[in-house]
Formats: structure tokens, sequence, C-alpha cells
């Protein structure tokens, strides 16, 4: 067997909330229980296993391989919730996508911080 990244926790000050932001955002099945988790799946079965703390979060960065297709929607979806964009992941370059590797990319927050990312096309493919 090959390895394969499973699943990975995602810290969050409300579970329901940031798994539910993730699910309707990015278009994949409701969140589902699994212990103290709340579970999202992507297309590629990995699994963002939501867990809610009180602790301060150490922001994480997520990004997503999406085709132009669904980065439209996606996209569509950030700007219709008014949530702030960037370019880069410095947050210095506010209301604008990359256009890295001839692909496109942006970057926004969830919930509890974390800095998402959607992109066209993999790093170092153009």
């Amino acid at each position: 067997m090959s390895v394969k990244l499973n699943h990975t926790i995602v810290h969050a000050r409300d579970k329901r909330a940031s798994a539910e932001f993730y699910s309707e955002l990015f278009g994949l099945a409701r969140p589902k229980a699994f212990g103290p988790f709340l579970d999202v799946e992507t297309a590629n079965e990995v699994t963002l296993a939501f867990f809610e703390t009180d602790e301060e979060i150490q922001v994480q960065h997520y990004a997503f391989l999406v085709s132009e297709k669904e980065f439209d929607a996606i996209f569509g979806r950030v700007k219709a919730r008014g949530l702030s964009y960037w370019a880069d992941p410095g947050r210095t370059r506010a209301g604008k996508i990359n256009r890295n590797d001839g692909g496109r990319g942006v970057y926004f927050e969830d919930p509890s911080g974390n800095l998402l990312e959607i992109i066209t096309r993999p790093y170092g493919s153009g």
C-alpha cells in the first residue's frame, strides 16, 4: 500500500460551525459525528476531523486543489459571504487572486482563523 493522508484534526472554537462552513463552502457532504469529532470528507478521501477546543488555536494552512469550475463556485461563495480574501499567504494583497503556475489561487480564513487556500494548478506545474 502506498502512503496516503487519511485524516487530519482541525481545531475549532465551534466544531459544528467550522465543519458546516467547510461542507457548505466547498460543496462537500454534510459533517458526520465520530466520537468527539465532526468529520468532513474530501473527494480524495481525506477526512477533516473538527475538534472543539477552548485552548489557543495554532493557525494551520489547508490548501485545496480544485477545478476551474469549482474555483468559480467556491470563490463565489467566499464573496457572497463577505469574507476577506488575499492573493498571497502573507495577506498583503487583499481583495485579489493570484495566477500562479498558469492557474488561479486565493486565500481566506475559516471561522477559527485557519488560513484556507484554493488553487486550480499544483505549485510548480506551470
